[in-house]
């Protein structure tokens, strides 16, 4: 029986092989299920055979212990980037000076969008994988990968595999996928995904293999390490296709070129065909082929020299601007957003955008009718940044004109001195506004609650709760209630809903929805205030002695506790028993001193961690994190697109501004 049980497990291992990484499936869905099924009856029946990588262990159990870090056999470091063709031409030049041959190709290849892994095979079986981290160290994520189909659990080849051999590449999702998985979000109410990249990151690392094989993301490889150095070829093409052999996916639109023209050739053409392609891509990596040429040029302590990333400058596209919506937030900020004609930006479908105030409008002379151009900042959100007047047909463009009213509830809309926001001063009554803060309360940042936006619709317009203190008076038989609800939902909701009540202070505190107070800023305050009544009756002089906090955000927060309605609704919460004051031990661990007495302000987006990720490793290493720049500001740390307000206050303040790897090298 055992032959048998290890019969089925090769034969499903190579029907994977064909569907996920050929893409050529040689047996039906039917036919593929039918004899997994067949493997788990047997391997129920025969206990003893158990194999820990057989097929049906790919998703397993999602009790994993999350957040353990790992230190890499080799770092892992990140790529120079490059934004223009004089920048590829330089590394070229650099190369040639070092490496003094008549002969140098490039390994080009398509720089995928996701997240970074290692993943260490022993004996041809997975062992354990591995995220980038901070380059030295990384997450286990092993049983999330362990659930990637297109990721071998064991390796193919009919030649003598090293006893332990290391493989890189990106994870990523589809369009194909991360489209479906927004349309299921979409029908249960939940809010979408911003983009392939992000939504692939937080399945990872959500350490649910059940959730990584719903939402099925693919995993490109594209290097291989090995302790025995004459198992791997002596080129990276070669090892690219060593890659495939053993059974990994590798990316096929790459080529060995002779020369930067050649290079360049390669980038424009992409440039203008990359939307047609399945999965998202930023830009392209070029790498000195030889490996002894890559050993000759060497590294520094950042990125090697052998490599470099070109990136793609944000897409921008034109399309007529048809209308505007005026939006009321959770503050009650009324935000106009602009409706346009569809268009195809970085992968998605676009037909909104941001027009952000007023004096936004009227800066940019918008008018409806107006042919506008789009970009994605970041390639994640739609924005306006231009304007075709020459195009303009004075018969055909209106002015747009900003209500004098709340368009919600009515409410006369006012506008405060030296701010540019028009907003409604309705709190209490204006519908958005109260189911925006709850959305706010349950949000990930906060409460955590697993709730989604349609579902607090309709628990606020069927008056169940009125703000987020009731929904701890929910009960089961009040959520089954609800439109496609069923008694197993309704446990979901009510078991998270409880849940939420043992969220650390400093959450709580970001929940409450203070103005002006964001995360950081929730943080700085429950580190020196250790509980909500201590805060409530602080002065503005002792809140302006923590970091970051100046008259403005202090006199908000004053007035917030001032308000009777926002003390009672504390007392609501107290008596559901979350927790309103710090525990006695640090929420937070500390692993070095290497940043004391340096305050870091954290500004745009970054390639190898999330802002939240960059600021867990300030705190982490005994820095502090503030949400506006000040003449107390040690560093800012800053990723693409950059707030252009920051820039300049930090120019003005002479505040020394650094790049991500700038930053993983102090801490290293």
């Amino acid at each position: 029986m055992k032959e048998k049980i290890e019969q089925l497990r090769e034969e499903l291992n190579n029907h994977n092989y064909n569907y996920y990484v050929l893409g050529v499936p040689t047996i039906s869905d039917i036919e593929f299920d039918a004899l997994m099924k067949e493997l788990e009856t047997l391997e129920k029946q025969y206990p003893e055979f158990f194999d820990p990588l057989s097929p049906t262990q790919r998703v397993g159990s999602d009790l994993t212990e999350k957040g353990v870090k790992v230190k890499h056999a080799r770092p892992m470091l990140s790529l120079s980037n490059s934004y223009s063709f004089e920048d590829v031409v330089a590394f070229s030049n650099r190369v040639k000076e070092t490496i003094k041959e008549d002969t140098i190709e490039y390994n080009v290849e398509l720089k995928l969008d996701g997240i970074s892994i290692s993943v260490i095979y022993e004996n041809g079986r997975l062992l354990q994988a591995l995220t980038r981290g901070d380059g030295e160290q990384g997450e286990d994520v092993t049983s999330s990968v362990k659930a990637i189909s297109s990721i071998p659990l064991k390796l193919r080849s009919g030649n003598k595999i090293p006893e332990r051999i290391e493989v890189r590449g990106e994870i990523i999702l589809p369009w194909k996928r991360f489209k479906e998985i927004n349309e299921e979000r979409a029908r249960v109410g939940e809010e979408l995904f911003a983009n392939p990249r992000n939504t692939v990151s937080g399945t990872i690392k959500q350490y649910s293999p059940a959730l990584v094989a719903h939402r099925k993301p693919e995993a490109y490889m594209y290097y291989i390490y090995a302790d025995d150095a004459s198992f791997l070829p002596q080129s990276i093409s070669e090892r690219i296709k060593l890659l495939h052999s053993l059974g990994f996916k590798t990316e096929s639109h790459g080529k060995v070129c002779r020369s930067t023209d050649e290079i360049l050739e390669f980038i424009k053409h992409w440039e203008s065909k990359r939307d047609d392609l399945p999965f998202a891509t930023d830009g392209i990596v070029i790498k000195v082929d030889e490996i002894r040429q890559q050993e000759e040029l060497g590294l520094t302590a950042k990125s090697p020299k052998w490599a470099i990333a070109y990136k793609y400058p944000a897409e921008r596209k034109e399309s007529k601007l048809i209308g505007v919506e005026f939006q009321v937030g959770r503050t009650g900020t009324v935000t106009p957003v602009g409706i346009m004609d569809p268009l195809h930006l970085s992968g998605t479908i676009v037909r909104r955008a941001s027009l952000h105030n007023a004096d936004y409008i009227k800066s940019m002379d918008l008018r409806l009718g107006d042919i506008v151009a789009i970009e994605k900042g970041g390639e994640i959100i739609p924005k306006i940044v231009g304007v075709r007047t020459d195009l303009r047909n004075d018969g055909a463009t209106s002015p747009i004109v900003f209500p004098s009213n709340c368009p919600e509830c009515g409410t006369p809309l006012v506008r405060k001195e030296d701010v540019a926001a028009i907003y409604c001063p309705n709190s209490t009554e204006c519908p958005p506004q109260i189911i925006n803060s709850i959305e706010h309360f349950c949000s990930r940042k906060a409460l955590n609650i697993n709730i989604g936006p349609e579902t607090i619709k309709e628990l606020y317009g069927k008056g169940m709760v009125k703000d987020a203190s009731d929904l701890y008076t929910l009960t089961p038989m009040h959520l089954i209630q609800l439109k496609g609800f069923k008694e197993r939902s309704a446990l979901k909701l009510y078991d998270s809903i409880k849940d939420s009540a043992s969220t650390p202070y400093h959450r709580v505190l970001y929940a409450l929805g203070i103005p002006q107070v964001g995360e950081t800023t929730a943080k700085l305050l429950a580190q020196k205030f250790k509980s909500l009544d201590n805060l409530s009756i602080q002065t503005t002089d002792s809140l302006c002695e923590v970091e970051g906090i100046g008259e403005i955000v202090a006199g908000s927060i004053r007035g917030y506790f001032q308000e009777e309605r926002h003390t009672s609704f504390i007392n609501r919460l107290k008596a559901a028993g979350l927790k309103l004051e710090a525990e006695t031990t640090s929420e937070q661990t500390i692993t070095s001193n290497k940043l004391d007495g340096m305050t870091f302000v954290v500004s745009g987006t970054f390639s190898s961690h999330s802002r939240d990720e960059i600021k867990e490793l300030i705190t982490q290493n005994g820095g502090k994190v503030a949400s506006s720049i000040s003449s107390k500001t040690s560093k800012v740390i800053a990723g693409e697109n950059m707030g252009p307000q920051k820039l300049e206050k930090a120019n003005q303040l002479n505040i020394p501004i650094i790049s991500e790897d700038d930053f993983l090298s102090l801490i290293h």
